[in-house]
């Protein structure tokens, strides 16, 4: 019998919910899969090649027969720091033009609701790859997500030598609707998957110290600010207002457009 095949982005904000698969207990009991676009995740569910996957959460609403698993996930309660828009100065209020990292079509869809919902006005989109140099070179404003947004976390941030302005999508909701945020949580297509991803979670969050020093060196920042990072910035727990704030999300996506119809959750 096969183990059971599992995919997840490898930016530093999933490690702790990864770690007991590829260090910890859970090693050599799953076949997992990694890469930096958490939408190539989404994929693999959609296609079926994976058991379960941790994905944005947006897949509830388009990968067919999708089950999550409840509690679990990549969350923020206040500010995120690891996904935000950023600016060449300006104030979001004069921005006209977005480039878009499309690596998690979650973030791309709170930011268009951000903009038609809260600030009032829609400005012109386009897909770009994650270097924020070029990003900025032809558009006002750049979607920045995961270790290379984190990356701009640490003040000064600079682009390509200049000062950017960072602004922290999950404070930007918590600002407009007081309420958290749920970004990606473990789904699946079947009837069952023999994995506990709460136990999982809750062994990777007692070695942050490791995952850190994984970290450090590609992003920048020092061990004590990752661990910062993972264990006040990430909630990997649901609670109350982010549980609000995952309804409300999805309901304002419908309302404008941005999924074609509001799917209600189904759990294992």
């Amino acid at each position: 019998m096969h183990p059971p095949r599992i995919s997840a982005s490898s930016y530093s904000n999933t490690a702790p919910l990864i770690w007991s698969f590829l260090y910890g207990s859970n090693h050599g009991k799953v076949e997992i899969i990694l890469d930096n676009a958490p939408a190539r995740s989404a994929q693999l569910l959609a296609q079926d090649r994976v058991d379960a996957a941790l994905v944005p959460i947006i897949a509830s609403q388009f990968v067919e027969g999708v089950r999550l698993v409840p509690d679990v996930c990549v969350g923020a309660s206040e500010r995120v720091r690891s996904v935000c828009m950023v600016t060449d100065g300006k104030e979001l209020a004069d921005v006209r033009s977005v480039a878009l990292d499309t690596s998690s079509r979650t973030s791309v869809v709170l930011a268009k609701i951000i903009f038609r919902e809260f600030l009032g006005f829609e400005p012109q989109w386009r897909d770009a790859a994650p270097n924020i140099t070029e990003m900025l070179s032809g558009s006002d404003a750049a979607l920045l997500i995961g270790d290379p947004a984190l990356a701009l976390s640490a003040p000064p941030a600079l682009a390509g030598g200049r000062d950017v302005r960072t602004f922290d999508l999950a404070e930007l909701w918590k600002g407009f609707t007081g309420l958290g945020f749920v970004f990606a949580m473990w789904m699946t297509r079947r009837d069952r998957v023999n994995i506990d991803f709460a136990a999982a979670r809750d062994e990777g969050l007692s070695h942050l110290n490791e995952i850190a020093a994984n970290y450090r060196t590609d992003i920048g920042l020092s061990n004590d600010a990752l661990i910062e990072y993972l264990s006040r910035n990430i909630s990997y727990s649901i609670d109350d207002r982010m549980s609000a704030g995952l309804e409300l999300y999805l309901d304002l996506a419908a309302a404008h457009g941005l999924i074609e119809k509001r799917i209600p959750f189904t759990y294992l």
